[in-house]
């Protein structure tokens, strides 16, 4: 399936556009272009007469599942993985291949392996969530470049933090967490984790995640699972 047909397939789960959206563009017009990591975008230098903000967008999917980001102004990331998803290697040292050293000692405090298995895909997922909205592949930023930890007295927010070392070492210190990057971690039909990362959006307010859950088989059954807001 093209690209193209699948932004129209799944338009009218976003619902009605709002004013800030680009509603004068028709969607089987929109034109697409690769950065330089291979990241599709919308080509909007096409759209000369276009006076509203460019809208960004991501997908990810995995079984039966499929997740799409819709963002104006800012850049987007989102992954989805299988809760079940199984690890063939010893979670620690697939880790310490790929994960920040916090993020190892985290996982290392975990003495149920059945939970660490879970929190290890929940990185994952966060991180992959990451590096999509920067438009970069997982070899132009590397997991361990960067800590992703839970913020105290939330359920299911994070912060990001940059690590000084590109590698991981027990001398390597983590620097200060940033607040521009905004993540959020679902449970999607009791069966998959979803993440979520947007640039902190200034321009737009700083408005809340709208997220909507559906049950689909294209043309024969769509059914609103829920419809909420993250902050």
């Amino acid at each position: 399936m093209s690209l193209r047909r699948m932004l129209c397939l799944l338009a009218p789960w976003f619902g009605p556009p709002s004013l800030d959206t680009n509603s004068e563009v028709d969607p089987r017009s929109l034109m697409f272009k690769k950065n330089k990591y291979g990241k599709p975008e919308v080509d909007w230098q096409n759209y000369n007469n276009c006076n509203n903000p460019p809208l960004h967008f991501n997908i990810s999917h995995t079984d039966s599942l499929i997740a799409c980001g819709v963002t104006v102004h800012v850049p987007v990331g989102i992954d989805v993985e299988n809760k079940e998803r199984k690890i063939k290697h010893d979670v620690l040292a697939f880790a310490e291949r790929f994960y920040s050293a916090d993020e190892v000692k985290f996982l290392s405090t975990i003495l149920d392996p059945e939970v660490q298995r879970k929190e290890f895909i929940k990185l994952w997922t966060l991180k992959e969530a990451y590096v999509k909205a920067l438009g970069k592949g997982f070899s132009a930023a590397p997991f361990n470049t960067f800590t992703i930890q839970s913020k105290v007295g939330t359920e299911g927010c994070y912060n990001l933090c940059k690590t000084s070392e590109m590698t991981i070492s027990s001398l390597e210190k983590t620097e200060k967490c940033y607040e521009e990057w905004r993540f959020a971690l679902l449970e999607l039909a009791d069966s998959h984790y979803g993440a979520i990362c947007t640039e902190d959006d200034q321009a737009g307010g700083g408005g809340p995640m709208r997220v909507i859950i559906r049950k689909t088989i294209p043309f024969v059954e769509d059914e609103l699972i829920s419809e909420s807001k993250l902050l």
